[in-house]
């Protein structure tokens, strides 16, 4: 046989080893995740920072999630031997939230995970489908575990521990979230993180040789909040 012709199979495959090797990295590295600040709140602007705070029984009644809430995660990752954070949102987010006396008394806060996104497809499609199987499980929701005595609010952010339960990847774990809350105009603002070791929530962290990513993270959010009626 023609030595050139046994010589074009073998360069195809060396070519296809070439691509898994060299390019799998590359291509999951294309673009690195960009730096992204975790979800803050901030004090009121405008006429509503001076917004005396009012009593936390002023608030009583039902809370539905409001335009421009956010969710997502931070995981830091190690990518061809540097050190990353990976930054993963979405704005799919609903829920809603009860008060009486004063006490955050209900409430939940449902995530689209299947739509998170970070800037590099190859990574988001391997978080999907492969970690955490968005096709069978689709929303990640975090519940309150008790009533949380609200303190009052004005225009400056306050500090509250929110107990409570998150189901992620068809597991239910315990969970406290550090939540800082403002009131801004007619709605409030409440954005927070809940640190999670993602073995709890039968999640493997992926390590692919290129990419190895650590086994605890933080969940995170943004919510606006407008009260029903």
């Amino acid at each position: 046989m023609d030595r050139r012709r046994l010589l074009i199979p073998l360069v195809i495959v060396v070519a296809l080893i070439a691509a898994v090797v060299i390019g799998g990295p590359l291509v999951y590295a294309a673009v690195g995740p960009k730096a992204e600040d975790p979800f803050s709140v901030t004090a009121a602007t405008g006429s509503a920072a001076s917004t005396t705070p009012r009593p936390a029984s002023a608030e009583n009644g039902t809370w539905s999630v409001a335009s421009g809430s956010q969710a997502g995660y931070t995981v830091n990752e190690v990518l061809n031997g540097k050190a990353l954070a990976v930054v993963g949102r979405t704005d799919k987010v609903t829920g809603s939230a009860s008060v009486a006396g004063g006490k955050l008394t209900a409430g939940a806060v449902t995530v689209d995970a299947g739509s998170i996104a970070t800037d590099n497809t190859g990574r988001d499609n391997y978080f999907r489908f492969t970690v955490i199987s968005a096709g069978k499980y689709p929303q990640a929701t975090f519940t309150l575990g008790a009533p949380v005595a609200l303190p009052d609010l004005g225009g400056r952010p306050v500090e509250v521990t929110v107990p409570g339960t998150l189901s992620l990847a068809g597991e239910t774990r315990s969970v406290s979230a550090d939540v800082k809350v403002v009131r801004d105009g007619d709605r409030i603002a409440a954005a927070g993180s809940i640190p999670i070791a993602v073995r709890d929530f039968g999640i493997d962290p992926p390590n692919l040789g290129f990419v190895k990513v650590e086994d605890h993270a933080r969940v995170e959010f943004r919510v606006n909040l407008a009260q029903a009626g």
